[in-house]
C-alpha cells in the first residue's frame, strides 16, 4: 500500500460520523496491517489470491495472533493467572469477575474472544452453594456484561452434552434477555444429553434463535473430548486454536477449468488447493516464525494455550456452484439440491479436497495431526454471487428431508466446521418435539451441526452468527453498536438471508400411501 493510500483511508476512517469510537480503533489497527510485507509466496499463489480464487480472509498481511485462540479456562480459574495478578477464585461472583477480567485479554481475529469456554463445565465447582434463583440472577448480569463489553457476535460459548442447573440456567437467561451475544451452541450425545434439554434448547432457539446443536460423538472422534465450538461452527481443540484460515472458491476454479470431472478431480482442483496450502503454510510461518506469538504470549506462557494443540483451517465455498457450473459443461441439466447425479458429483469433489488437504504436511499443525483441517466456509460479506460452503443455494433449498439428506454426508469430511442453516415457520413452535426427532435424525445421518432460524422472530442468522433485524434498520447512517451488525449488513444484502426457502414442521405430511 503506499503512503498516500493509507493516508486518504485513515483520514476517512478518523472523520466517519458513524462509525463508533471502538469501531475506528480497529479498522485504523486492521488498516495499518495492510501496510505490512505480505509473506513470501510464489508468483502463482499470487495471482489465485489477487484473483480472489484463493482468500486469506483479510486477516492482514503479517498475522500477529492466530486467528481462533480457546484458553483452557477450567485451568486458568484453578491455577489463578500471574500474568493477571488473580488468584484462584473461591466462589461464583469470584469466578465470574476472573472471567470477564481474561476475556478482555484473550486475542483473536475479530480481537474480542471468541471462546468463552464450556461454562456449565468452568463454573461446576463455583455452584454448589448457589440457590437455582440466585444462580439465574448473577447468570443473568453476567450475560448483560458480555453484550456490553464484548459487541461482537463471534463471541461464542457451549453448553453440553450432559444435563445440568447452569446449562438450564443460561437457556433461561437467553430466552430472557433476547441478546446477540454471545453466540451458544448444545453439544448433543445420544447417550447423554436427554430429549428434555434439548427441548429446552429447540424452545429457546423460538425466541433467540440459539443454540446451535452439535453432533458430540462425531466431535468426539475427530478433535478428542477437549473440543469446543467457537465463533460460528468452528470446532477447535480447547487449549488449541487455528493459525489462520484459508479458502477456496470452488466455483472460481471451475471457471478456469476447461473439461469434464474427471479432469477437474485430476488437474484443476489440485492445483488450486496446493495454492491455497502455500498460502496457509506462508502465514502459519509468519505467526510462528516472524512474529513469534507462542514465544511471547502470557497465555501460552502459563500454559493456558500450546501450540501442539494448534492447526490451520482449509476452508471451501461455492461447491453448489461449482457442481452446477460443471454438470452444464457437460450438457446435464440437474443442479445441487436436486438431482441425485449432482448431488453424487459434489461428494465426490468434497472427497477429494479432503484426500488432497490430508496429503499436504503443514507445520506447526500437530492439533491437527501436522495437516490442516478442512472447513466449509460459511461467506464473508464480500462474497457475491457464490454460496456459502457446501450447502445449497438460499432460496432453493429442498424439503427437509431432501434438505438433510443431500447436506449430511459432507459433513463427516469438515472437522473444524460445517453448516448448513435451516428456515422453518410456526409450525415448529407447535410441535417442538417433532424439531427434537429432525435434530436426532439429522445426527444419525452424519450432520455434524443443526441450526434452525424461526422465519418470525426478531433474529437472522447470517453465516453462522446472529443480528437482530432491527439492528440492520438504518445502520449506514446511524450506525450499529455490534461490530458485526456492520459485516451482517453487508451479507444480507449480498445472499438475502432472510429470503431462505422456509420449511413446515409437523406430522404425517408426507405422502405414505393409503396403507398409512
Amino acid at each position: 500500500m503506499e503512503m498516500d493510500e493509507m493516508r486518504t483511508r485513515a483520514t476517512a476512517l478518523v472523520r466517519d460520523g458513524v462509525l463508533g469510537y471502538d469501531h475506528k480503533l480497529r479498522r485504523l489497527a486492521a488498516l495499518a496491517s495492510e501496510a505490512v510485507d505480505y509473506p513470501s509466496i510464489s508468483p502463482e499463489c499470487q495471482e489465485a489470491l489477487d484473483k480472489r480464487v484463493i482468500c486469506d480472509m483479510y486477516e492482514g498481511n503479517a498475522p500477529y495472533t492466530p486467528r481462533y485462540v480457546l484458553p483452557d479456562y477450567e485451568l486458568a480459574l484453578a491455577r489463578g493467572s500471574d500474568h493477571l495478578e488473580l488468584p484462584p477464585p473461591r466462589n461464583l461472583d469470584d469466578a465470574l469477575s476472573f472471567l470477564q477480567i481474561m476475556y478482555a485479554h484473550v486475542p483473536s481475529v475479530t480481537t474480542y474472544p471468541v471462546y468463552l469456554g464450556d461454562l456449565d463445565k468452568v463454573l461446576a465447582p463455583f455452584v454448589g452453594r448457589v440457590s437455582d434463583s440466585e444462580l439465574v440472577r448473577s447468570l443473568r448480569r453476567f450475560w448483560i456484561a458480555l453484550d456490553r463489553m464484548l459487541p461482537d457476535a463471534f463471541v461464542h460459548t457451549d453448553i453440553g452434552p450432559s444435563d445440568s442447573r447452569i446449562a438450564r440456567s443460561i437457556l433461561r437467561v437467553e430466552r430472557s434477555l433476547h441478546q446477540v451475544v454471545p453466540n451458544l451452541t448444545l453439544k448433543v450425545d445420544p447417550l447423554l444429553t436427554p430429549d428434555d434439554l434439548v427441548l429446552d434448547a429447540v424452545r429457546t432457539v423460538f425466541e433467540t434463535a440459539k443454540p446451535h446443536f452439535a453432533n458430540h460423538p462425531m466431535m468426539v472422534h475427530d478433535h478428542g473430548d477437549r473440543y469446543a465450538v467457537v465463533s460460528c461452527y468452528n470446532s477447535l481443540k480447547i487449549g488449541g486454536g487455528a493459525h489462520t484460515l484459508v479458502r477456496l472458491n470452488l466455483k472460481e476454479a471451475m471457471l478456469r477449468h476447461t473439461g469434464d470431472a474427471d479432469s477437474f478431480l485430476a488437474g484443476t482442483l489440485p492445483t488450486y488447493v496446493e495454492l491455497a496450502a502455500e498460502l496457509a503454510e506462508a502465514r502459519v510461518r509468519s505467526l510462528v516464525e516472524q512474529q513469534r506469538f507462542f514465544d511471547n504470549h502470557w497465555l501460552a506462557r502459563e500454559g493456558l494455550i500450546s501450540i501442539d494443540r494448534f492447526s490451520a483451517m482449509f476452508g471451501v465455498f461455492g461447491l453448489a456452484e461449482a457442481v452446477n457450473l460443471l454438470v452444464a459443461y457437460q450438457g446435464g441439466t440437474g443442479r445441487y439440491g436436486h438431482d441425485a447425479d449432482v448431488n453424487a458429483l459434489s461428494y465426490q469433489i468434497t472427497e477429494r479436497v479432503a484426500e488432497l488437504v490430508a496429503a499436504r504436511p503443514m507445520p506447526y499443525c500437530e492439533g491437527g495431526g501436522g495437516r490442516c483441517y478442512l472447513h466449509a466456509q460459511s461467506g464473508i460479506d464480500l462474497d457475491t454471487d457464490v454460496t456459502a460452503g457446501t450447502r445449497i443455494p438460499v432460496g432453493d433449498e429442498p424439503p427437509m428431508l431432501e434438505h438433510i439428506t443431500t447436506c449430511a454426508p459432507h459433513h463427516r469430511l469438515f472437522s473444524s466446521g460445517i453448516s448448513d442453516v435451516f428456515h422453518v415457520d410456526e409450525t415448529a413452535v407447535r410441535n417442538p418435539e417433532a424439531v427434537v426427532d429432525i435434530i436426532r435424525g439429522a445426527f444419525a445421518l452424519g450432520m455434524r451441526d443443526f441450526t434452525f432460524n424461526l422465519d418470525s422472530n426478531e433474529f437472522i442468522r447470517i453465516t453462522g452468527y446472529l443480528v437482530r433485524k432491527s439492528d440492520l434498520i438504518d445502520i449506514d447512517s446511524r450506525g450499529a453498536r455490534h461490530s458485526s451488525d456492520y459485516l451482517a449488513a453487508g451479507s444480507e444484502a449480498s445472499y438475502h438471508l432472510s429470503q431462505r426457502a422456509v420449511k413446515r414442521i409437523g406430522c404425517n405430511e408426507r405422502d405414505a400411501g393409503p396403507d398409512h
